[in-house]
């Protein structure tokens, strides 16, 4: 079987395949054969900027987010059987409660991940997938899925009829617009063209805020909000738009911090907190609880992930360059 391997800030280019023996499952251990797997900006963060804040893995099978069929079991296995569809959980140890360092293995990290033909895991690493998702569509969920999960969820959860703010409309934003829509809250974007604004509205944002022609898009916030603010804000931006997030927060809300997306400095104006009596929460990604929690608001709801494009095994290094051009809408996918 073949799987991609990498070190870290070596390069989308020197992305190399190997070729290695199909293991048979040992005790308590499965085996899939990987259908999917979807791209996040942390495969840019350990591949290209070797900047990732966990660690890392020399010669790492990278990427996180995998969705595969299971194809053999060990001895032991309970949850799961020959044919069963199924995802990887990114902090394999991480089951519920507050992230610790102790559950810092991640795979396509610490741990290899799911850029393989096939992967080999202890049966507690895997969930069953929603239903009605293809393997595509499956392959979304462990990362950002679950971050957007998480940022909704895992504090303050929302309540019907609050607003949300989602920036920008990359896969945690788009989950998120999609799940708060889900328990009823009012959902606000930002966006950096006009064409991206139609494609929001049609997910169902209720109000969409183009930031290149508002570059003030806080203060549409407070305006759309009748001078509220947004209950919850999800913050992919980092110090290029957190300031303006604060600015955006309604008193007791809560900005749940997840990128650097925007770039710029760090340095922030905190009065632009003040007053806010609001909360700022960094976001680890999710638990074990939180990945099953939102695969049954899923499924329940039918939810469908939005896929940008896909991209064949073979053609892993395109697609890492494509998500680094930063133009997609939606998942970069690759089939298996």
């Amino acid at each position: 079987m073949k799987s991609y391997h990498i070190n870290a800030g070596a390069g989308i280019n020197a992305l190399t395949i190997k070729e290695h023996d199909i293991k048979e499952p040992g005790f308590n251990e499965v085996l899939v054969k990987v259908k999917a797997t979807s791209l996040n900006y942390r495969e840019l963060m350990i591949i290209e900027d070797g900047k990732y804040p966990l660690p890392v893995k020399p010669d790492v099978v990278p990427v996180a987010d995998g969705a595969g069929e299971v194809v053999a079991v060990g001895n032991g296995v309970t949850r799961f059987k020959t044919g069963d569809r199924v995802t990887g959980i990114v902090f394999p140890e991480w089951v519920d409660g507050p992230f610790l360092w102790e559950y810092s293995q991640q795979l396509g990290g610490s741990l290899d991940g799911m850029l393989a033909e096939y992967v080999l895991m202890p049966e507690h690493w895997l969930l069953h997938i929603p239903q009605h998702l293809s393997w595509e569509e499956a392959a979304t969920l462990p990362c950002a899925g679950v971050t957007a999960w998480n940022a909704l969820n895992g504090a303050r959860p929302v309540l019907p009829g609050e607003n949300v703010l989602a920036l920008g409309s990359g896969g945690v934003s788009l989950f998120a617009m999609q799940l708060a829509k889900l328990s009823g809250a009012r959902v606000i974007a930002t966006t950096s063209s006009d064409e991206k604004a139609e494609k929001l509205r049609a997910l169902g944002a209720d109000e969409v805020i183009n930031y290149n022609t508002t570059p003030d898009w806080h203060l549409a916030v407070k305006q759309l909000t009748g001078g509220h603010g947004a209950d919850h804000i999800i913050e992919v931006g980092g110090p290029g738009t957190m300031e303006r997030s604060m600015q955006s927060l309604s008193v007791g809300g809560e900005i749940s911090m997840i990128g650097w997306l925007a770039g710029g400095s760090s340095t922030i104006d905190l009065n632009a907190f003040n007053g806010t009596v609001g909360n700022l929460r960094r976001i680890a990604l999710g638990s074990r609880a939180h990945h099953i929690a939102m695969n049954r608001a899923i499924q329940v709801n039918g939810l469908k992930p939005v896929i940008d494009k896909v991209f064949h095994f073979n053609e892993a290094k395109e697609a890492l360059h494509y998500l680094a051009a930063g133009r997609y809408f939606g998942k970069v996918v690759i089939v298996h």
